[in-house]
């Protein structure tokens, strides 16, 4: 998931008035963004059908090798063939994993209610798998028989992909600093790109998981860095923003589309990382952020990306008479203000009230990521057509995000993410107990609840996060409590490996946290109709309710899973 926290001063305001707030320019960049968006989007859920489970038994040399054998087999059916070669579960289904040493010929004139009493020997699949293909040609499963003992591999490679993802944001961040939004947002486009079509040829599971690692690296600074470039060339509260928001949505229901008209791991794998190599060609016509090159001391750079967008925007003119002293003198009080608001991260921990709300709105962020991710990817936990449910989260994500704009002004900011967190937990702790075999309807509503709830309820954490955040600190905190985020959707996938011990297990895990980060938020006072904190010392001293709202106060938060 991204997160972009940016403070529009209006001294900048007022030259990206001069050159054009919302014209050719910006709207070209917001349909490159929107379309990059969707697609890097669909590889952070990729192994939903990447690393699908088909339906799966042990080889059997009667069943399987093609040929008849000498005890006449060939006068008997598959059905019959497969009762006397593979044992049958607690569901009195054929085993997954086990199949009979020897056939057991006895089995053919036993009633179906005697099937299980037969104590023959069995040993595991030794010679492999034969797999159903009716719904996937092949995944990676398939290519590397990642079934049975090796079942948590689907897992597996979801951790190694969030681990990158967390990594990439602290690093990249960092480097979007220091380089410029433009340069790491290609640099990582086109390693997402190559690391993805390369890990379609993987000729190992261990190569596979490092490919995909390297694109999981891509992922955040590419999300991170297009809002950015979006809400530097606009503003915070431009439609913009929230048409970028719209995209990942977008993205969940291309995903489903796509995979089910190429059900070849490969191909699909191809597909969607191909469009990511043009995109990184079509990206070099990007303009670099004229904010970021003014005030990293480069000047003329940021006056030249200016005056091009002025060209771009038809305002020919405006872009002549801008020069560095014009520059200068509307962002001579920034560069001061910029200066007084460098704030020491130990200065923290000298604010114990600011340290509270920081820890509780971090234990928010995690059990927001914690069932979001643990739905989206899982969704062969929750039903067989998984098609539909991608294009059915996809759709849900995209009303949700609406949803708490109405319901913010009548119940305030706690009580809207009080209701929707407990829904998502109880949504998700009511499902996990319901049969999959006959109750599966009510299953596939109460998961679009879940993701439902658990997308508006993050929605309304986002505006409640920044408004209990003083400005001066509201960068460190947010990148500190994002943090957290990532660390959530590490362990999402982490919990689905405690299948092993439970089936019941990680689903029990996923619905708690929500349900306990209620606690938190009754920690945190409520901000309705209450102005942004400018420092420490208001929220200290929550002196806020007497301070008039200031436009230096406007900050608007930005998050993406």
């Amino acid at each position: 998931m991204g997160e972009t926290s940016c403070s529009v001063p209006m001294g900048f305001e007022v030259l990206l008035e001069h050159v054009g707030v919302l014209g050719r320019f910006q709207i070209l960049q917001l349909l490159f963004f929107y379309i990059t968006g969707f697609i890097a989007y669909t590889h952070i859920l990729l192994e939903n059908f990447t690393a699908a489970v088909p339906e799966h038994r042990c080889w059997v040399r009667i069943l399987d090798n093609g040929t008849l054998s000498d005890n006449g087999t060939g006068l008997l059916s598959q059905e019959d063939l497969l009762r006397i070669s593979i044992p049958l579960d607690s569901n009195l289904r054929p085993e997954k994993c086990r199949r009979f040493v020897h056939p057991q010929w006895q089995l053919l004139h036993l009633n179906s209610t005697l099937w299980n009493l037969s104590e023959a020997e069995t040993e595991p699949c030794v010679d492999g798998w034969v797999y159903d293909k009716s719904y996937f040609h092949s995944t990676i499963v398939t290519e590397w028989d990642l079934v049975c003992e090796y079942q948590s591999s689907k897992s597996i490679v979801q951790v190694v992909f969030m681990i990158g993802s967390l990594l990439g944001g602290l690093i990249f961040g960092h480097l979007s600093d220091r380089f410029g939004r433009k340069t790491i947002f290609r640099w990582c486009l086109f390693q997402m790109a190559i690391g993805d079509i390369c890990a379609a040829f993987a000729p190992t599971f261990l190569v596979y998981c490092s490919l995909r690692f390297l694109a999981g690296l891509s992922v955040p600074p590419v999300v991170a860095n297009a809002f950015v470039l979006i809400i530097e060339w606009t503003r915070p509260q431009s439609p913009a923003v929230l048409a970028m928001l719209t995209s990942y949505s977008t993205g969940q229901m291309l995903l489903g589309g796509l995979a089910f008209l190429f059900r070849s791991w490969i191909t699909l794998q191809l597909i969607l990382s191909i469009p990511l190599l043009v995109c990184c060609v079509l990206s070099r016509m990007l303009v670099e952020s004229a904010r970021w090159l003014v005030f990293s001391n480069q000047l003329e750079k940021g006056l030249e990306e200016l005056r091009r967008v002025a060209r771009i925007n038809g305002k020919k003119n405006a872009g002549e008479t801008l020069s560095i002293e014009v520059v200068k003198s509307n962002l001579q009080e920034d560069f001061e203000d910029n200066a007084k608001a460098k704030i020491s991260i130990f200065q923290l921990f000298h604010a114990p009230r600011l340290c509270m709300r920081s820890c509780c709105l971090s234990f928010i962020r995690m059990a927001h990521s914690i069932p979001f991710y643990g739905l989206v990817f899982n969704l062969q936990h929750l039903g067989s057509n998984i098609f539909l449910f991608q294009i059915l989260f996809g759709l849900v994500t995209l009303i949700s995000r609406f949803v708490p704009f109405l319901v913010l002004n009548y119940l305030g900011r706690k009580q809207s993410q009080i209701l929707f967190m407990f829904l998502t937990g109880l949504s998700i702790l009511v499902s996990t107990f319901l049969s999959p075999e006959t109750q599966q309807t009510l299953r596939m509503v109460l998961a679009i609840l879940g993701i439902g709830a658990d997308t508006s309820g993050f929605t309304a954490y986002s505006i409640h996060h920044m408004e209990l955040i003083p400005t001066v600190v509201r960068s460190t905190i947010s990148g500190i409590i994002e943090l957290f985020g990532r660390v959530g959707a590490v362990m999402a996938p982490l919990f689905m490996t405690l299948a092993v011990y439970s089936p019941h297990l990680p689903w029990i895990l996923y619905g708690a946290f929500p349900i306990l980060s209620v606690l938190a938020v009754l920690c945190l006072p409520e901000t309705k109709n209450r102005p942004l904190p400018n420092t420490i010392q208001d929220v200290e001293n929550d002196k806020t309710a007497s301070r008039k709202v200031k436009k230096e106060d406007i900050a608007v938060k930005i998050t993406q899973f």
